[in-house]
């Protein structure tokens, strides 16, 4: 029987409440100087962009971007802890050796601290093979001021000054698509696209195939690819007269049709996953619980 619900923690993580306890200091000014009526207002505003789906507009400012973080990625961040570490393949890089990630859209952070709540344990466990960890980010928005807080809070609460520096975070302001460098990508272990994948075929569906394709030719063997987008027919795209779910057209170039031939295979998959986030974590703001597909693959040739 296939898992149907992520656990609300899984002992290779750092526990849920200490990753919101997290955000509960970042933005402990936005949180709690008693300005949560501003914030909210910021939110709402963020909320209707997003259901408009006018993403630059909802990140276009420092504020919109911070009231994003407070409301969406402390949810996102259990679940991607939870995620992550349902995989052995996953741990497996984070916990023993050096890993170099690439989190494509991963501006609002919540991937950095889900990596960062599963390599402080490992880091700090007895006998520890853990090397270092490279996380690199890249985004449309300008996410930079917002995430050196998390970053600053990651290395003060839970890395402390021995270890922070084996965990390393790079943030690029750039539109993925555009990208031509491709030399990076032979050195990557992890690339993630957490609801990331729909946008960029709806933004531009050609360079979103040529990205992938990118991801075929340069991506090393033995490197992971990991995919989640929003389980349903939100995250089904149009061509020409007919309407496919995203996982279809990324299988089919990453696998290949009929699953074969690609330089890719698909090491686990689910059409429904849901995490819910534990009753009893502390939080000033609602939490969300997520229901999501998801694919992780493997480059074989």
């Amino acid at each position: 029987m296939s898992l149907k619900q992520l656990p609300g923690h899984n002992s290779a993580t750092l526990p849920p409440q200490e990753i919101i306890d997290l955000f509960k200091v970042a933005f402990g000014q936005e949180l709690y100087s008693g300005n949560l009526s501003q914030l909210e207002a910021q939110i709402q505003d963020v909320k209707s962009c997003l259901y408009n789906r006018e993403y630059i507009e909802a990140f276009k400012t420092d504020e919109r971007r911070t009231a994003y973080v407070c409301r969406w990625t402390p949810s996102r961040a259990i679940s991607y802890a939870s995620l992550f570490s349902h995989f052995p393949e996953i741990l497996e890089k984070l916990r023993t050796s050096d890993s170099n990630v690439l989190c494509v859209g991963g501006g609002a952070g919540a991937e950095l601290v889900a990596l960062a709540s599963i390599f402080t344990p490992a880091k700090f466990a007895k006998d520890s093979s853990t090397g270092t960890l490279q996380v690199n980010l890249i985004d449309l928005s300008d996410w930079d001021h917002v995430l050196q807080k998390m970053i600053t809070s990651i290395n003060d609460r839970w890395l402390y000054k021995q270890t922070s520096a084996d965990f390393k975070v790079q943030f690029t302001n750039r539109d993925v698509l555009t990208v031509t460098e491709t030399g990076d990508l032979a050195h990557l272990d992890l690339i993630t696209l957490l609801f990331t994948t729909n946008e960029l075929f709806k933004q531009d569906r050609a360079g979103s195939i040529r990205f992938l394709q990118s991801l075929n030719k340069h991506c090393k063997i033995g490197s992971h690819l990991l995919i989640a987008e929003s389980a349903g027919s939100y995250s089904h795209i149009k061509v020409g007269k007919r309407t496919f779910p995203v996982q279809f057209l990324v299988d089919t170039v990453l696998v290949g049709p009929h699953g074969k031939g690609g330089p890719w295979e698909l090491v686990q998959e689910s059409d429904s996953l849901w995490y819910r986030c534990p009753p009893e974590l502390d939080y000033c703001i609602k939490l969300e619980n997520m229901r999501f597909f998801y694919r992780l693959y493997t480059k074989t040739h």
